[in-house]
């Protein structure tokens, strides 16, 4: 080769290196977007989730509403004595929380890498707060192969008499997070309105290149809280949870076996800010220690979450500081994260943070950066 050519190679060289350092960052931003959680929402059954990416697009806003304006102040119902749901009820569902379902990133991938690259990608799909994505193609069960739910454990149990709905809001996050070293950021916004009869609820995770992913929850405001009647859940396409509540049971959209309705059932969203009306409405009724026990329905199964009451912090938000009650769920299994939630007694007890610790370290932290009214 002639000396004269050596230098060419030589600069050529750093600017190949720094396309595929870029390739590599823009993959893992994808990845880790679709980590991202929906309130709690990390919680999804294994066996029974499929295979999700984000593509980029324009998310249309939701078509107005029909129903009353929202109301403007808390509303206090008394329901009396009021037991708490019972032991989980179906398969347990991984980790969905916050407003957090990860799924594999098979669907919609990008173009083949080289080697090098390649391996980089797969090094991160691997480092998601998840358990193992399913084939795209289940295996099928004979019915005697389908094993027969066994009872539910009873829950501890805490009387409520009083809720106080929060007043509608809409509350904006700045989301962050790491995957194996990756740091990411994305955005997150609640949508809550109420009416003093019903309810709307919108969790949006979201980024401006990838797309983004809501969950909804829609029902009626009684003497128990929030009783809701649909939850959804949308990336690509939208799975959903019915409650049937004169049936006694809970239907999915994504054909997974139904499951008996509990007393107090929530969904993954509702569960948020029936805890709020909760706190709300006995503000002295929670002490340091004491556990909050729900029925928490996922898009395609149910499960049983115990929260338990800590003590008030003043946290410093990308909003301001703020004080609130943080609360926390253990993990139930391997593969679950650690879940912590604050909720600000002056935003009607929603939740200004909630963060998701996995056993590597991993982490994804919500935190609140503005309110609207």
């Amino acid at each position: 080769m002639p000396a004269h050519t050596t230098p060419t190679l030589a600069r050529r060289r750093p600017a190949w290196r720094l396309v595929l350092l870029t390739l590599v960052v823009v993959l893992a931003h994808w990845a880790v977007l679709r980590a991202a959680p929906l309130a709690l929402a990390a919680h999804e059954d294994r066996e029974g989730a499929s295979s999700w990416a984000f593509t980029t697009r324009t998310i249309d806003a939701p078509p107005p509403s029909a129903r009353p304006a929202p109301a403007t102040q808390p509303v206090a119902v008394n329901p009396g004595r009021v037991p708490h749901p019972h032991a989980r009820v179906g398969k347990r569902p991984t980790q969905d929380t916050s407003l957090f379902v990860n799924r594999s990133l098979e669907e919609n991938a990008p173009p083949a890498l080289d080697n090098t690259t390649q391996a980089a990608t797969e090094t991160i799909a691997s480092s998601l707060p998840v358990e193992p994505p399913t084939p795209e193609t289940p295996t099928l069960l004979a019915a005697a192969e389908i094993p027969t739910p066994t009872a539910p454990k009873p829950l501890p149990v805490k009387t409520v008499r009083n809720f106080v709905i929060p007043p509608s809001a809409r509350l904006k996050y700045a989301i962050t997070g790491e995957v194996k070293g990756f740091p990411y950021h994305v955005n997150g916004e609640l949508q809550w309105t109420q009416d003093g009869k019903h309810y709307d609820a919108r969790m949006e995770i979201s980024h401006f290149l990838l797309g983004s992913r809501v969950q909804t929850s829609t029902g009626a405001l009684t003497a128990q809280g929030l009783e809701p009647t649909r939850f959804g859940d949308k990336v690509k396409s939208e799975v959903a949870a019915h409650f049937e509540r004169e049936k006694g049971k809970i239907t999915f959209s994504a054909n997974t076996p139904d499951v008996p309705l509990l007393a107090g059932a929530q969904d993954q969203l509702s569960i948020f800010m029936q805890v709020a009306a909760m706190l709300a409405g006995e503000p002295n009724g929670y002490p340091n220690g004491s556990t909050l026990a729900f029925q928490a329905v996922g898009p395609r199964s149910a499960d049983s979450w115990v929260f338990t009451v800590g003590t008030t912090e003043k946290l410093s938000m990308p909003g301001g500081e703020i004080s609130a009650l943080r609360l926390w769920r253990d993990p139930a299994g391997e593969f679950d994260p650690k879940t912590e939630i604050w909720m600000a007694p002056e935003l009607g007890y929603l939740p200004v943070r909630i963060r998701l610790t996995q056993r590597n370290g991993d982490f994804v932290d919500q935190q609140w950066r503005s309110t609207q009214k």
